[in-house]
């Protein structure tokens, strides 16, 4: 696994950049091929809190953690353990709807998946407060693939293809915790 690690208000000294290789090297046997598998991290102190953030971008899958704590080693930690759940809750929920062909190993490799960012351009030059622009392509999941998604990710709502209906549905999260689920008539 490749690592990218940033810090911000902190010098990333080496023995921490050892110790969060190491930590993060633990997530390296759910993934088939971790040479291709690249780790974002960002290490920030505010005051006295340290927070570590890990992205690890994936064809169909985004695992996404972050912690703070007062101690930068206990937070790498707290983070490890946050995305190692988060990987087996998906795994578990892969393998209980008997999708041999599709693992979180070595399903999606044939998939294409891209993220790009682009200016916006607006027609009549009304200035908005949008700074960027999101493109992707989806993969076709179900409901319950797609509330998982949104709770790794950390989001309120969530973008996806159905899988029944082929069509684009937003999942999100209502005030009262539960889910709400928008698709087109």
């Amino acid at each position: 696994m490749r690592y990218v690690i940033r810090g911000h208000n902190i010098e990333v000294t080496d023995a921490l950049h050892e110790f969060v290789e190491r930590k993060l090297g633990r997530l390296e046997r759910y993934f088939d091929d971790v040479n291709e598998t690249e780790a974002h991290v960002a290490l920030t102190v505010v005051k006295d809190q340290h927070r570590v953030e890990v992205t690890i971008p994936f064809p169909g899958v985004i695992v996404r953690a972050e912690e703070s704590s007062e101690d930068m080693y206990a937070s790498v930690d707290l983070v490890v353990e946050k995305l190692e759940r988060q990987i087996r809750k998906h795994k578990t929920r892969i393998h209980r709807k008997v999708r041999l062909d599709v693992s979180f190993r070595n399903g999606h490799r044939g998939q294409s998946w891209e993220q790009e960012a682009a200016p916006t351009v607006i027609a009549d030059e009304e200035e908005l407060d949008l700074v960027r622009t999101k493109r992707f392509h989806f993969k076709p999941m179900d409901t319950e693939e797609a509330m998982l998604q949104m709770d790794m990710l950390g989001h309120n709502f969530f973008v996806f293809t159905n899988a029944v209906s082929n069509q684009v549905n937003v999942i999100y999260k209502r005030k009262d915790g539960k889910y709400g689920l928008i698709e087109p008539e």
